[in-house]
């Protein structure tokens, strides 16, 4: 039987080997500079901390250490986004039931010290992130560790940081939500058939035409996460090819990474319940 730890890496290797996930990695769509050899790469280094989470350990450092381990490849940042989805749900799952409600219960013990740690997995890896919103430059992610004096001045948690920044990245809205489309692509995931990457590549797809991918506006623009979205729904609908769409994104270097994190989420919680592999 895997263990939590194993359940988290497995799950960020079926994600980046569904095919076909529009603009994003995987085992048939790659960029020059970013190959799905360094999303392997990335999930392997990831272990180490998804087993502190799995510990007991606090989740800021066990995500720096996670984020510390993944970037240990040529590629850059693959994966931290999705990790920053599935170590609290790690950490959710090792400690009780892995539901929506202890989800909650685990965000909302989240420490000052959780978000010093958050702030300093920032140093270990390049992430595209947004300007911050007015009131918000003190607190700016790109600042990593000079901003944990701040952190302490203020009294913020982690559970603090993610609720500033919901209303612009989708990844932070799932830690104020009890992750909610986490366990929604879970449920798909696991009510559909065929492989299992390529399950999640189709859920990808849906999520993707359900709403538009908070990454693609910050690399973009609201426009293009927005025409992306309809492009995805039409694949579901049949009046657009899928292969054709994923050719395109990648030729433009749009890359619907959020949705692909969320999906990350759902694989780990689907198979944290039984799915087999």
């Amino acid at each position: 039987m895997r263990t939590t730890a194993q359940n988290a890496e497995l799950a960020l290797l079926l994600e980046v080997a569904g095919t076909p996930k529009p603009g994003n990695v995987d085992r048939e769509h790659e960029y020059e500079d970013l190959r799905f050899e360094h999303f392997l790469a990335g999930a392997v280094g990831a272990r180490p901390g998804f087993e502190r989470a799995a510990a007991g350990d606090p989740i800021g450092d066990a995500f720096e250490h996670a984020v510390e381990g993944m970037a240990q490849q040529r590629g850059g940042n693959t994966q931290f986004g999705a990790l920053l989805v599935v170590t609290p749900l790690v950490a959710t799952a090792a400690s009780g039931a892995l539901s929506r409600e202890h989800a909650s219960a685990v965000v909302a013990e989240t420490t000052v010290d959780d978000a010093a740690g958050f702030y300093r997995a920032f140093e270990h890896v390049d992430v595209a992130v947004d300007d911050p919103p007015d009131g918000m430059e003190p607190l700016d992610v790109r600042r990593g560790a000079e901003v944990v004096p701040t952190l302490r001045d203020r009294g913020l948690t982690l559970a603090d940081v993610m609720e500033r920044s919901a209303d612009a990245d989708d990844v932070a809205a799932e830690w104020t939500d009890g992750f909610g489309r986490v366990f929604d692509a879970a449920d798909r995931i696991e009510s559909a058939s065929g492989p299992v990457a390529d399950r999640a590549a189709t859920v990808f797809l849906e999520l993707l035409a359900a709403r538009p991918d908070t990454f693609v506006s910050t690399r973009q623009d609201r426009e293009t996460a927005l025409e992306v979205q309809r492009r995805a729904q039409a694949v579901l609908d049949g009046e657009d090819d899928v292969d054709e769409f994923a050719a395109d994104l990648v030729e433009r270097d749009i890359n619907p990474g959020t949705t692909a994190d969320l999906i990350a989420g759902g694989l780990f919680v689907a198979l944290e319940r039984g799915l087999s592999v």
